[in-house]
């Protein structure tokens, strides 16, 4: 029968012969951790604005209630009651809504600023790992030429 052959020293030639470099991707991981952690923190200031916002809404609304669903003297007074409800609530949802549009523009702002930071930094780790990587195989491809 014929035996077969064992590889186990010729892959660890050469994986020897071509190195990887962990540093490398330890410091993706790192970089990816730290850029989530930004956006994570973006999103949980944006979310604690956005309940205080709608907090303060509710609150300023069921205050309208209560002073709409007192009893009135005249019957003509609920409609006005009614009336000044319905136009208070208006403005409110407008002043409110321009809140939350705020907060989405500057959520939106810090986002792409942080991609924008996060994409230039990793062009240059890349770049600076090609050409490590380069000078690392072009060095074993010399030592293996030279070892022959």
């Amino acid at each position: 029968m014929a035996k077969t052959q064992d590889f186990t020293a010729v892959l660890k030639d050469m994986m020897g012969a071509f190195p990887v470099d962990t540093a490398a991707l330890e410091g993706a991981f790192k970089s990816t951790a730290t850029l989530n952690e930004k956006l994570s923190g973006v999103a949980l200031d944006a979310a604690e604005k956005s309940a205080e916002i709608s907090s303060k809404w509710t609150k300023e609304t069921l205050a309208k209630l209560t002073e709409m669903s007192k009893a009135k003297a005249e019957p003509a007074d609920y409609a006005k009651a009614a009336t000044d409800f319905a136009s208070a609530s208006a403005e409110v949802a407008a002043e409110n809504m321009a809140a939350f549009a705020e907060i989405a523009k500057k959520v939106q702002t810090e986002t792409v600023e942080l991609l924008m930071a996060a994409g230039k930094e990793a062009a240059e780790d890349a770049t600076a790992a090609v050409k490590k990587a380069t000078n690392d195989v072009t060095a074993a491809a010399k030592k293996a030429t030279a070892a022959k």
